[in-house]
């Protein structure tokens, strides 16, 4: 016992010491702890991974299918209501074609924010007030021009010895000037843009032979009409869309006329469209248009469009709609808000996306809407005749979008739709190159007469519906 206890080593372990081993011991051991931990987690994750890359295709395919049944249900939704809008009599004689859009037959209204309030883009009176309205006696403004006289192959044109339409027949193999037209040279073209108290103007209708032939019953329906909204569609183009919002009153005030070409006229019927025996359907009155003056279906649209005054000698007012557009407003409410409130004597659609004439017209060429060299012809004419490139006229905005037309028929703005008449008929068809160069020609003239309104106010005015098919050409023998 003695020798063991002799040969032992004594160690001298101070207090600090031992607290310093204990802390490495109490360390080890935590650490010892949390790794078996931490490798439960990075083997969790792996596993998470793992079955994400493995079944990643899963919720997706579930996703899709359940899109799928979604559109199914949705689309079978809306079958059954069009069907039965088609079946529909009274929807038949409203909407001709088999689908109508989903936007038919909107009656909301558009507005806008200006100032911090929001406010209805078209101002029109309260109903109860709209049915008492009635055309204003008398005319609010001055005409500078006192008398028009049409161009006709009955009156002494110095460009025709003793009107011999002959001549006309064969200027028009190299241009679009023909017997519904007359002849006109840049000269003449230039001198009808003077302003004198009696103007002197190419306006259509230049010969009996010249086509656009109505029957006579239709010709004397359109001379009792004193205030009209036209539309028309010729090459089977578009379907013939009910107007809606108009109050009873109006309805006994105002004509409404779509125009139509045989083209037209077989299409609806092989649809199983047909024009009723007192020639209405709903509330248009179809006239049945031959021998159009064209070849260009689109051409042939601007006659109805920019000759109103042509076509209805005793309205006083017309609005024009696009057959790509439903009418949705009451027309005497339109006149008030547009027209008379204003002070305005024609009222026209801005262009939303352009202001100048010379941006419109790049626009067009890269919409394959015209081709280069017929454009250029255009704006090289603008140019040589000294159209500025301002984007705005005497604080107008220039470009108009055209689509809707509202104007009163007084000297003033006859004479300037026969000015815009002969410029489609001489360049583009596309109306819209045209209108600044006229405008800036006859602004002395228009004054402040001229209401360009926003794009919010023909949003309020139609249910844009879009071009439904390709219009036909005109087949010529």
């Amino acid at each position: 016992m003695a020798s063991s206890y002799n040969n032992s080593i004594p160690i001298a372990v101070s207090d600090g010491e031992s607290d310093e081993l204990a802390g490495r011991i109490k360390a080890r051991v935590r650490r010892k702890r949390t790794r078996p931990a931490n490798r439960g987690q990075n083997r969790f994750s792996r596993r998470v991974v793992h079955l994400i890359l493995k079944w990643w295709h899963v919720p997706l395919i579930l996703l899709a299918a359940g899109l799928l049944i979604l559109e199914a249900s949705r689309i079978g939704g809306r079958s059954g209501p069009r069907i039965r809008r088609d079946s529909d009599p009274k929807k038949q004689a409203g909407t001709v074609g088999r689908k109508p859009p989903e936007n038919l037959d909107r009656l909301d209204q558009v507005t806008r924010v200006r100032g911090g309030v929001r406010e209805r883009c078209l101002k029109l009176l309260p109903p109860e007030e709209l049915g008492q309205l009635d055309f204003p006696t008398g005319n609010a403004h001055v005409e500078s021009i006192k008398r028009v006289v049409y161009v006709s192959a009955d009156v002494n044109d110095h460009h025709l010895e003793g009107g011999n339409l002959t001549q006309i027949q064969q200027f028009s193999e190299s241009t679009r000037f023909n017997l519904f037209t007359g002849g006109q040279s840049l000269e003449q073209r230039d001198e009808s843009f003077k302003v004198n108290e009696t103007a002197i103007v190419n306006c259509g209708f230049y010969s009996e032979a010249g086509g656009f032939k109505i029957s006579e019953e239709d010709k004397q329906y359109m001379q009792s009409c004193k205030a009209v909204v036209s539309t028309c569609t010729f090459g089977g183009g578009d379907n013939l869309y009910q107007p809606i919002g108009l109050s009873e009153s109006s309805l006994k005030k105002v004509c409404y006329v779509a125009f139509w070409d045989e083209i037209t006229l077989a299409a609806q019927q092989a649809e199983g469209h047909t024009v009723g025996g007192d020639h209405y359907i709903g509330k248009w009155r179809v006239i049945l248009v031959k021998n159009l003056p064209f070849t260009d279906q689109r051409l042939n649209g601007k006659i109805p469009k920019m000759l109103p005054h042509r076509l209805f000698p005793n309205a006083r007012f017309s609005i024009w709609v696009d057959s790509k557009s439903q009418f949705r407003r009451d027309p005497m409410g339109v006149f008030e808000a547009l027209l008379w409130r204003s002070n305005s004597v024609l009222a026209i659609s801005e262009h939303g996306a352009r202001s100048s004439v010379y941006d419109e017209a790049k626009a067009v060429v890269r919409k394959n809407k015209a081709t280069p060299e017929e454009v250029e012809v255009q704006l090289t004419q603008y140019r040589h005749d000294g159209l500025p490139e301002d984007k705005r006229f005497n604080g107008k905005k220039a470009l108009a979008e055209a689509s809707i037309i509202v104007r009163e028929h007084n000297p003033t703005t006859n004479v300037f739709m026969c000015l815009w008449f002969n410029e489609v008929v001489r360049f583009t068809s596309r109306d819209q190159l045209s209108f600044p160069y006229v405008l800036w020609r006859r602004l002395k003239v228009m004054k402040n007469g001229i209401n360009m309104f926003p794009v919010c106010t023909r949003k309020d005015l139609v249910n844009s519906i879009g071009h439904v098919r390709k219009a036909k050409p005109l087949l010529t023998s």
